[in-house]
């Protein structure tokens, strides 16, 4: 690990809890580019719900999206 990761690291429970989150959300970008592999955020997997139920995207709509999650 480098030197400039370690000290990010060691500073990183001072940040606010929404900056912890948009770093987190930038490390699963990179982690999904490295490895093909994207996870999908909880407020991703509610958001893909709500917008089923809702009726502003269909079964089918929803499921390719759940589809590229598990393929990226």
């Amino acid at each position: 690990m480098s030197p400039a990761i370690k000290q990010i690291i060691e500073r990183l429970a001072s940040w606010p809890q929404e900056d912890q989150e948009e770093l987190a959300e930038v490390a699963r970008e990179i982690e999904a580019r490295r490895t093909g592999v994207y996870v999908a955020t909880a407020d991703e997997l509610s958001a893909l719900d709500e917008a089923e139920r809702s009726g502003i995207a269909s079964e089918e709509a929803v499921e390719a999206a759940f589809r590229s999650f598990r393929h990226r």
